[in-house]
């Protein structure tokens, strides 16, 4: 209204004045109406501001309760779990507990003070369940009456779960490659004679068939609860590109269809009996590692269908569990002879043109990388051969099993980093000193 007003004004004025003056008149009046203009601006949005600091200070309420209910909600749903743990009797008070339910407090404290609060719930949900898993004991059951058929007991983890298992007094069937290997003799002179060694070969049906009737036979009386699937295979180390279709393949036949095909010969047993799959892994089929595309290829294809039988089994009563172990020592590379016939098959396949661009010395590097991590490698199979047992046993195995120290660290990396991240930390571990392949040497060269 007041610039109604203002204008009515002014436009009486306008034509009262001589021609002569109105140039000079105008330019004045503009100027009174541009500072009553501003003054009313100004009067205007002098009751706006208490309103909007009052308005912000109610979001921030808003936002407060908001965070106070999802925080309480948090606690509350874990000490009702508390409560039920203690009052049937799985779990302990201890000291480290309450050292534990002590940082869980302070660290609910920093995510309030500091995180988004839809970031503050997850992670103070995430440290609770840890806080609950690590304190509650794990529910075995009895080893009487259980038998298992572990594959590939030629040596590594199949032999010393195979020995572990026989000394805890389960009954064993192991398959080996060859009867008459080191690895065979040596489980038969060290376990009991609950222990059954048989040869059988994962490429060939008929093998998985006759394996089939000896563990029909040998646990006529008590069924089978648990096959572990550790037979694994891996012909060479090197780039995708240098990699033969047979090698492939021989992983593939191994890693993937051989273990499906034995897996799904013993279905009926284990369903019969509600046991358990136990299948050992590689993080290579969870990451992609350069110079291991065919072998994380397979275990990246029985990974999946671990996973799939794990769903459809579950209305039977069957648990599936994979193992992830980190690097071990398990005598695969200390067969200098394989990996040397491997090597120089790999040379005389590759065509001419594919070994000029790479050249003999790029190949021969990469091999000997790999072996030489092989040297490095852990020599103490405890948390592999721990987790087996696990989830063979416990009345609640755990779908996957990280075996392996700083094993979390890769996994870290590798799946919640960006890539540009964990792209970089594996070109470090891999392709850091590393020569190039030599038609990009010469491109270098004349760059």
């Amino acid at each position: 209204m007041l610039q109604n007003v203002v204008s009515g004004n002014f436009r009486g004025k306008f034509h009262s004045i001589s021609a002569s003056k109105r140039t000079t008149e105008c330019e004045q009046c503009f100027s009174v109406l541009g500072g009553l203009s501003a003054e009313v601006l100004s009067l205007n949005s002098r009751p706006a501001r208490p309103y909007i600091l009052s308005s912000l200070l109610s979001a921030m309420d808003l936002s407060t309760s908001s965070s106070l209910w999802a925080y309480g909600s948090v606690w509350l749903f874990f000490s009702l779990l508390v409560y039920f743990k203690f009052s049937h009797s799985d779990m302990v008070l201890t000291p480290a507990l309450l050292v534990y339910f002590f940082l869980l407090v302070i660290f609910e404290w920093f995510c309030h003070l500091y995180l988004p609060i839809i970031l503050g719930i997850v992670l103070l949900s995430s440290a609770c369940w840890y806080v609950l898993s690590i304190a509650s004991p794990r529910r075995m059951l009895p080893v009487a009456g259980k038998a298992v058929f572990i594959t590939g007991c030629d040596s590594g983890f199949g032999k010393a779960a195979a020995h572990k298992m026989d000394k805890m007094g389960f009954r064993v069937i192991a398959s080996v490659l060859d009867l008459q290997s080191p690895g065979a003799k040596d489980l038969k002179k060290r376990c009991s004679d609950r222990l059954t060694i048989i040869q059988m070969d994962l490429t060939k049906a008929e093998d998985i068939k006759r394996a089939y009737q000896i563990i029909r036979e040998k646990t006529a009386d008590t069924g089978l609860w648990a096959l572990v699937n550790n037979a694994g295979y891996c012909a060479h180390f090197g780039d995708a590109e240098l990699s033969l279709m047979s090698t492939y393949r021989g992983c593939m036949e191994v890693n993937f269809f051989g273990t499906l095909e034995m897996t799904k010969t013993l279905l009926p047993m284990l369903r019969s009996s509600k046991g358990r799959i136990v299948t050992i892994s590689s993080p290579a089929g969870e990451h992609s590692f350069p110079f291991l595309a065919a072998y994380g290829s397979s275990k990246a294809a029985l990974g999946r269908v671990m996973d799939t039988f794990r769903h459809e089994l579950m209305p039977w009563g069957v648990k599936v569990s994979v193992i992830q172990p980190g690097s071990y020592k398990t005598g695969a590379h200390d067969n200098k002879t394989h990996w040397e016939n491997q090597h120089q098959k790999l040379l005389t396949s590759l065509p001419s043109e594919l070994l000029q661009d790479y050249g003999e010395e790029y190949i021969c590097e990469t091999q000997n990388m790999f072996l030489n991590y092989g040297n490095t490698a852990c020599s103490d199979f405890s948390p592999v051969l721990d987790s087996i047992t696990d989830a063979i046993l416990s009345e609640s195995p755990k779908v996957k099993y990280y075996a392996g120290k700083q094993l979390w660290l890769l996994y870290f990396i590798g799946i919640y980093l960006p890539h540009c991240i964990s792209d970089s930390f594996f070109k470090s571990i891999f392709l850091k000193g590393k020569t190039m392949p030599r038609a990009l040497q010469k491109q270098k060269q004349t760059e």
